[in-house]
């Protein structure tokens, strides 16, 4: 009886020596949280995201309509892509994975972008090219997004990718363990839902070099739209489309200026150069200023006598040189003069060039005009287009891949000379007076300056020139302006605004956004975590309830152990 007693009073020693260890056991599971636990949700990677277009044209909206994110990512591999940030890399684009994230009613698509597109190859670069505009044309609520890639977006997207791929790949226990332990990425835009931009206004830039001779002189205008389009504005650098006409225009803004300062080589037409705005958007800035100038005013070159219209389309690559025209000229008239001249120049100084003229009536049941000609030859003014592409429809004209590498410099080089050679021998009638073809007019001091062609070139396409994107007090207009001003007389912006009954354009805002990826447990981590502490303190419990028996175990078997 002594022996239990004293079993028992050491027994209650014990426990009470014990009561700090066993409060430790009670804390224990708060420090394991501390430092083994997931840690506060912080952002992982913060970087720009350019959104997909958003704008209505004639009452029909494009692009997508929504720009708010906050989903966890995935890529398409996951079987479940509903409700998920979807990834994609532009190397493995394809179509069709794009159409599924969008049926499966995705929370988002991030297509990532290499830094540099040189390194894509050109079939990955075609094939894109001939998706876009299928991307826009297919409206949908789901925010589309574009990312240049770095080494912390590769990083989040070769995770996400490699926990997409295990989910369609292991057995139900193991996804259950491996998205309980896994670490997720929650994708979250910093900017608000997008709303209609109010009172936006395209700007056209015009000038004139007056003709020697009288007041009832021929008009011919040189026209070119400076603005660019893609799926995303704030990637769209129109190199090629419409850059490269651009450039031209101002190249002859220059040339022409220098022969119209002396009298002796002043020619007797008006010479009426156009950069105009929206040209991606049927042409708004030229069909204002059309209406403007032939309906609104009482005095203007394009109502005396317009002799044609040359509009200047993607001129900085290929083998090529089209003449797209709406109705072909007739003989005897000026246009059908200068396209002859244009197929003299080429056959007799760039033999390697194809020309040729192609003819397509204008279809005016469609939403948009292929060509800019076509809005001048809606008025009756006759007009055509030059240009190195075949159709309106071809991938560079509308595509965020028409980068400044793509245009040769010394193919936009020579595409100027076979317009201004055309242009000049039919301006100063050299045909007629015996000139031979292969003769060039401008050489020497004269010459084509294929260097500041290429410094324009680099200053087009330094900046994306989306008409959304476009501020008539910006540094483009303004730097616009003053490069034609150097050459041209009477320069002066012009101005298209909506109109806000009808608008015939609606452009919105929230193009540009800065995403945070925020490192996360999913939330079945939380649940198991949650039973795992619940289990650790019913046995911390019922150990120290029943400590005396506890301990006689552990006497026992430490007994049993010495005893062998």
């Amino acid at each position: 009886m002594l022996e239990e007693a004293g079993e028992e009073v050491l027994g209650s020693v014990l426990l009470k020596a014990s009561c700090l260890p066993l409060s430790f056991l009670l804390v224990l599971p708060a420090v394991l949280l501390l430092l083994l636990g997931p840690p506060p949700a912080s952002a992982a990677h913060e970087f720009t995201v350019y959104r997909m277009q958003q704008y209505e044209l004639g009452g029909q909206p494009y692009g997508t309509r929504n720009a708010v994110l906050n989903t966890e990512a995935r890529t398409v591999e996951a079987d479940v892509l509903s409700r998920r940030c979807v990834m994609m890399r532009l190397m493995d684009f394809s179509y069709e994975q794009y159409q599924k994230a969008l049926r499966q009613s995705a929370g988002a698509v991030v297509i990532i972008l290499p830094q540099s597109m040189s390194s894509v190859p050109q079939d990955v670069i075609r094939q894109f090219m001939e998706r876009e505009p299928e991307m826009l044309a297919m409206e949908t609520i789901v925010p589309v997004y574009f990312a240049e890639e770095d080494d912390e977006l590769l990083s989040i997207y070769e995770q996400t990718q490699a926990a997409s791929a295990s989910q369609g790949s292991a057995s139900a226990a193991e996804v259950l363990l491996h998205t309980a332990t896994a670490n997720g990425f929650q994708m979250v835009t910093s900017g608000a839902q997008s709303k209609a931009i109010s009172d936006w206004q395209i700007t056209s830039v015009e000038g004139r070099l007056a003709g020697l001779g009288g007041d009832d002189l021929p008009t011919i205008v040189i026209v070119a739209h400076y603005d660019s389009f893609g799926v995303a504005p704030w990637l769209s650098h129109g190199a090629d489309s419409n850059g490269s006409g651009v450039a031209v225009l101002l190249e002859l803004a220059r040339l022409f200026s220098r022969l119209y300062t002396y009298k002796r080589t002043h020619a007797g037409y008006n010479l009426l150069f156009f950069a105009s705005g929206g040209g991606k958007f049927n042409y708004q800035g030229t069909k204002r200023w059309l209406e403007d100038n032939l309906d609104h005013t009482d005095s203007s070159l394009l109502q005396d006598n317009v002799a044609f219209v040359l509009c200047l389309d993607t001129l900085g690559r290929g083998n090529s040189l089209l003449l797209h025209v709406s109705k072909p000229p007739k003989e005897g008239t000026l246009q059908h003069a200068f396209l002859k001249e244009l197929e003299l120049v080429v056959a007799s100084q760039f033999p390697e060039v194809r020309f040729s003229m192609v003819h397509k009536k204008i279809n005016l049941a469609e939403d948009m005009l292929a060509w800019e000609h076509e809005r001048f030859a809606i008025r009756r003014l006759p007009a055509f287009t030059v240009s190195h592409l075949e159709s309106h429809r071809d991938g560079p004209r509308n595509s965020i891949m028409d980068v400044r590498a793509r245009v040769d410099s010394r193919v936009l080089t020579r595409n100027t000379r076979i317009v201004v050679e055309a242009l000049t021998r039919v301006i100063y009638n050299l045909t007629e007076k015996g000139v031979p073809a292969d003769l060039q007019v401008f050489t020497e001091q004269m010459q084509i300056q294929q260097e500041q062609m290429e410094s324009v070139m680099d200053w087009l396409t330094s900046q994306p020139r989306a008409a959304q994107l476009v501020d008539k007090d910006g540094t483009f207009i303004s730097t616009l302006e003053y490069y034609m001003s150097r050459y041209l007389k009477d320069v002066k912006q012009h101005h298209v605004k909506a109109d806000k009954r009808d608008p015939e354009f609606v452009f919105y805002d929230q193009l540009k956004q800065v995403m945070n990826a925020y490192r996360v447990k999913p939330a079945i981590f939380d649940l198991l975590l949650a039973l795992c502490i619940a289990a650790y303190l019913g046995v911390a419990y019922v150990a120290v309830q029943h400590f005396g028996l506890l301990y006689k175990l552990v006497q026992r078997l430490s007994l049993k152990s010495k005893q062998q």
